[in-house]
């Protein structure tokens, strides 16, 4: 398995996919899955049932992961940047 170069707070780029063109920050990253949450990106809905009788139900709208193939990493001026390019800390 491939070491996972993208860490949470990276600000990325998406690169394929529906959201492509779009930018965000890490949230969070799944290494062994090979996948990243980014904020505002792969955004999906989870409609919530009402708990007790005279609540209403609400939809919720949350990140889903993406894969890192389809992410590329970005630095602070906004450029893409290759993963070997990356300065090291």
């Amino acid at each position: 398995m491939a070491k996972l170069l993208i860490r949470k707070g990276d600000t990325v780029a998406v690169i394929a996919g529906k959201d492509k063109g779009k930018t965000g920050k890490v949230l969070q990253s799944f290494p062994k899955l090979n996948r990243v949450v980014v904020e505002g990106i792969n955004m999906c809905k989870k409609h919530l049932r009402a708990r007790s009788t005279g609540e209403k139900g609400q939809t919720v709208e949350f990140a889903m992961p993406i894969n890192v193939s389809n992410i590329m990493l970005m630095d602070a001026a906004g450029n893409k940047i290759r993963h070997d390019d990356r300065p090291k800390e």
